[in-house]
Order: structure tokens, then C-alpha cells, then sequence
């Protein structure tokens, strides 16, 4: 495959998207998980704003459309952010970048329950991330650790978030639908947030570095950058790409909180990865088409 441009950017969106998992598990030595997320949500939301202006020229009316999808985006979202910061108080940054990335083997076998057709390939991804999943997060008595539960549950939330996303974008412009559901999300996590934490201005300011990361970077930066690489590059190498953030996941906490990083992390990890890049690789139907997958 030759890299380009484009397949550049999406790289670089996958390492910032890596390194989040980074800047989230560093956030909450100053702030609990309800509270980062709001503030979070709440710099997305106006990192995107300078980019929906600048378009609003080449928008039509989108009407209940937007309303509706963004909410119903929003609130999972909502709940796919919240299971991975709450569990990343019980586990590393590694584990919750890979354990996330499962939601890219589950989008397609989701599909199969809605109807779609599948393929071997995808189940052969399914049983390797499995695997890597098991010997990444089962210990000897044969029990997951909360944070890890909580974050795969998190991954079952990033599904239906991807299945929402693909059904409602056809109808409305990106950029409004990402801050619809961010200021849904930004609602409901400082609802939480002030029944379930006392949140300080102390807090937010000494957490001011991975809050701008994590809202900033990884929102309206990464978003944007992925926008403009995915005009060039097919869905199904978009994907196998931006599985990559796992990786980074894994590389960010190493270097930067050193996470422990022995054989069985090792093992793990590699199946995971095996089976996401399985699962998302083009594969060519008989008039060699390349195959788009649900995600």
C-alpha cells in the first residue's frame, strides 16, 4: 500500500487519538472521571466552532434530523466515554486503548445481527481479538478487573455509536452533528459530575494540560485532520489505520506513566492487534471492488 498524504494524517490522527488514553488516565490525578469528561466535552465543543463557521456557507437546513441524531449520538457517546474514564481509574492506558479498539471488530458482527452479510475473515478477527483480549485481561483466578470490564463495556457503547453515526451523517453535515452530540455529552457528564463529585476550579487548573489535550487535540484537531485525509483514502484502509491508536495507546503509557509491559500485555495486545487489522483489511470481491465495511 503506498502511504500518501492522507494516509499520513490518518496516522497522526491515530497517534493523538493513542496518546488521549494518556492525557485521560493523567487528568484524573487532579479531577474525578465525571468532571474531566464534562470539560473535556465542553473544549470539543468549542474547538469545532471556528471550523462550523467557517463552513456554515455550504450548509443546508438540516432540521430534526441533526436534533435527533445528535442526541441519540450524543448520549452514547456519553455513555461509551464514561465506562473508559471511570475504568481507567483501575487500569492502564494500554489496556483501555486496545480493549476500546474491540468496538472495530464488533461494528461488523453487530451488522450481522442487523441483517448484513459477513465473512470469514471478520470471524477469524473476532476469535484472534478475543483471544488477545483474554490474555490480556484475565488474571489467574479467571476474573477481568473492574477497570477492564468497564472499558470493554465502553466498547460495546463506541458500536452503537458507529452504527449511529453511519446511519445519520448521510443526512446532516459532520461538523454540526459532532458538536450536537458533544454539548449533549458536555449536559449530561456535568450532571453527573455535580451529583456524584465536587469539582474545584483548583482541579481544572492544575489538570489544564491533559484537558486541552483530550478536548482540544483529540477532538477538533484530530477530527479535522481526519476529515480532510478520508476525502483520498477507502473506508476499509481508514479503519486499518486508525486501529493503529491502540498501539499508541500502549506506547504512550509506557513511555510517559510507565505502565508495566511484560510478555502476557505483549501477547495480548498482538492478537488484538492481528485480529483488528484481519477483520479491517480490504478484501477484493470477485469484480475486484474493494469491499467497504460497516464501520
Amino acid at each position: 500500500m503506498f502511504f500518501s498524504v492522507s494516509h499520513l494524517l490518518l496516522i497522526a490522527v491515530a497517534a493523538i487519538w493513542g496518546f488521549a488514553f494518556v492525557a485521560q488516565s493523567a487528568g484524573m490525578d487532579h479531577l474525578g472521571p465525571h468532571s474531566f469528561n464534562a470539560a473535556r466535552f465542553l473544549l470539543a465543543t468549542l474547538s469545532l466552532l471556528p471550523l462550523w463557521f467557517m463552513m456554515r456557507h455550504k450548509r443546508e437546513k438540516q432540521g430534526k434530523a441533526l436534533i435527533w441524531g445528535g442526541i441519540a449520538a450524543g448520549i452514547v457517546m456519553f455513555g461509551g466515554f464514561t465506562m473508559q474514564q471511570v475504568g481507567l481509574l483501575d487500569t492502564t492506558a494500554g489496556n483501555a486503548g486496545f480493549i476500546t479498539g474491540m468496538y472495530i471488530v464488533l461494528v461488523p458482527i453487530a451488522g450481522v445481527l442487523l441483517g448484513h452479510s459477513t465473512n470469514m475473515q471478520t470471524w477469524a478477527g473476532l476469535i484472534l481479538a478475543v483471544l488477545g483480549l483474554y490474555s490480556l485481561t484475565i488474571g489467574p483466578n479467571f476474573s477481568m478487573g473492574q477497570g477492564d470490564l468497564l472499558v470493554l463495556i465502553g466498547a460495546f457503547f463506541w458500536t452503537g455509536h458507529v452504527l449511529i453515526i453511519g446511519w445519520i451523517s448521510r443526512k446532516v453535515d459532520a461538523i454540526s452533528l459532532s458538536i450536537v452530540q458533544f454539548v449533549v455529552a458536555t449536559v449530561l457528564a456535568t450532571g453527573f459530575a455535580v451529583a456524584l463529585e465536587t469539582p474545584d476550579m483548583g482541579g481544572f487548573t492544575s489538570a489544564w494540560l491533559p484537558l486541552v489535550y483530550a478536548g482540544v487535540a483529540s477532538s477538533g484537531i484530530a477530527f479535522t485532520l481526519q476529515a480532510i485525509a478520508q476525502r483520498k483514502v477507502e473506508p476499509s484502509v481508514t479503519a486499518l489505520i486508525l486501529s493503529t491508536e491502540a498501539v499508541f495507546a500502549v506506547l504512550g503509557g509506557c513511555l510517559l506513566l510507565n505502565e508495566p509491559f511484560g510478555a502476557k500485555e505483549a501477547l495480548g495486545c498482538g492478537l488484538m492487534m492481528i485480529g483488528m487489522v484481519v477483520t479491517q483489511w480490504p478484501v477484493k470481491r470477485r469484480n475486484d471492488v474493494v469491499a467497504e465495511p460497516l464501520s
